[in-house]
């Protein structure tokens, strides 16, 4: 099943042919009102945890690393189960995943997409992390 997902930063203009904006930080995007963002949904429980991100801080070197531990993390029953609504509803119209950080090629949404997508992301032997 081919999913409709579409990523984008979140202070980029909203468009129609962004279907529904899902943001999934944990953080609210610095300076940018709900109206301004244009986001339909905030996924929390899709996000990688705050030990996760720190950790990663979008580093390429990490990449494949922090898309594993991202995987590990949305294992848990709750993020499996917006995990499964946010796939069907990819797979019936456009989804675009909305992010903040400045870093366009090694940020979560990417991350997200590649697990949706059930694509493997580079491995890569990172540091440590406490999560």
């Amino acid at each position: 099943m081919k999913l409709k997902i579409k990523i984008k930063r979140a202070y980029e203009p909203a468009a129609k042919s962004d279907g529904r904006r899902i943001l999934i930080d944990r953080l609210w995007p610095r300076g940018l009102t709900r109206e301004a963002a244009g986001i339909d949904e905030w996924a929390k429980d899709l996000s990688p945890s705050t030990a996760l991100r720190r950790w990663f801080n979008h580093d390429p070197e990490l990449w494949g690393e922090f898309v594993d531990r991202y995987r590990e993390e949305l294992a848990v029953p709750a993020a499996r189960l917006a995990l499964g609504r946010l796939r069907t509803l990819a797979s019936s119209r456009r989804v675009t995943l909305v992010y903040a950080a400045s870093n366009r090629a090694y940020n979560n949404a990417v991350a997200l997409s590649t697990i949706l997508d059930g694509r493997a992301a580079p491995r890569r032997k990172g540091k440590p992390c406490s999560t």
